[in-house]
């Protein structure tokens, strides 16, 4: 059991509509709030090695990634941490802050209890004019397929080459960006902290149309032999970058550093180099 087959228990409880996006929304005068929620534990996200500074610095770059994703400006955060050493506290919650501070947000309440491991729990609320919001719906045929950054930097640490730490340890959530192509009219989006390749299956879970990816067009991260560096970048987890689909006419977004990776097809796969590409990546998972 994975955490993709938990969620469709909770569809069938809350209802499929409130589960396609990386945000909940609602309306707000003339702008839209988005809200979202991340759970991170020391078993399962800090890894050895992680400062509490960082934990709490990742924390809050998860939330706010996954307001970026809507298009959204972040402006506020939740902080709940749960403790099995109250001396992690204060780092925890000046990292938390830091970040919020680099991407425009501010932590505005929370709350301390015992925990049996370190456990942050982190409430992100953003705004979006109405016209800028971007969900994971609505590709079309044609439509480019394109990725900020450079993806699987993150794995790359946990598969042994420490020049990448930063990018596991310190995400940066592309705020920015994400701004900027809500504004541009990219067509749908959603960032790939699971992978290239389940946030394409994830896609087209919610559209009616598939993809076809060209694997020579991924960047991919730099001093590692090419074809395992191709096996990070799309399935690697960790990283907080954007993926989207916009029109052709559309790109390039100014001010945005974006990839051409694939198109969007008619039939509904997903496909690299004319193959199927395996329904793999980060994934929390049960017995």
């Amino acid at each position: 059991m994975d955490d993709r087959e938990l969620l469709k228990k909770v569809m069938g409880i809350v209802g499929k509509e409130k589960c396609l996006d990386d945000c909940a929304e609602f309306s707000c005068g003339a702008q839209v709030m988005v809200a979202t929620t991340d759970m991170l534990h020391r078993s399962t996200d800090f890894v050895p090695g992680m400062t509490d500074w960082q934990a709490g610095w990742m924390s809050a770059a998860v939330t706010l990634s996954d307001i970026a994703s809507m298009g959204a400006a972040p402006k506020f955060l939740l902080i709940a941490v749960g403790l099995d050493d109250w001396k992690s506290l204060e780092g925890v919650m000046q990292g938390a802050k830091d970040c919020c501070t680099q991407f425009g947000a501010e932590i505005i309440g929370g709350d301390i209890d015992h925990h049996a491991e370190l456990t942050v729990v982190t409430t992100g609320l953003g705004l979006v004019d109405r016209r800028d919001i971007i969900r994971r719906a609505g590709v079309w045929p044609g439509d480019l397929v394109c990725v900020t950054g450079i993806p699987g930097q993150a794995q790359a640490w946990l598969d042994g080459y420490p020049q990448f730490e930063k990018f596991l340890f310190e995400p940066q959530p592309r705020v920015t960006e994400g701004i900027a192509l809500g504004k541009a009219g990219v067509s749908a989006m959603m960032d790939d902290s699971d992978g290239i390749a389940l946030s394409l299956y994830d896609l087209m879970s919610v559209n009616d149309w598939g993809f076809a990816i060209d694997s020579a067009k991924l960047p991919l991260p730099a001093g590692i032999p090419a074809e395992h560096a191709r096996e990070l970048a799309l399935y690697g987890g960790g990283d907080y970058e954007l993926i989207f689909t916009i029109a052709p006419d559309r790109f390039p977004v100014e001010g945005v550093e974006a990839t051409v990776i694939g198109t969007v097809i008619e039939k509904k796969v997903v496909t690299v180099d004319g193959v199927p590409l395996e329904k793999r990546g980060y994934q929390h998972r049960w017995e």
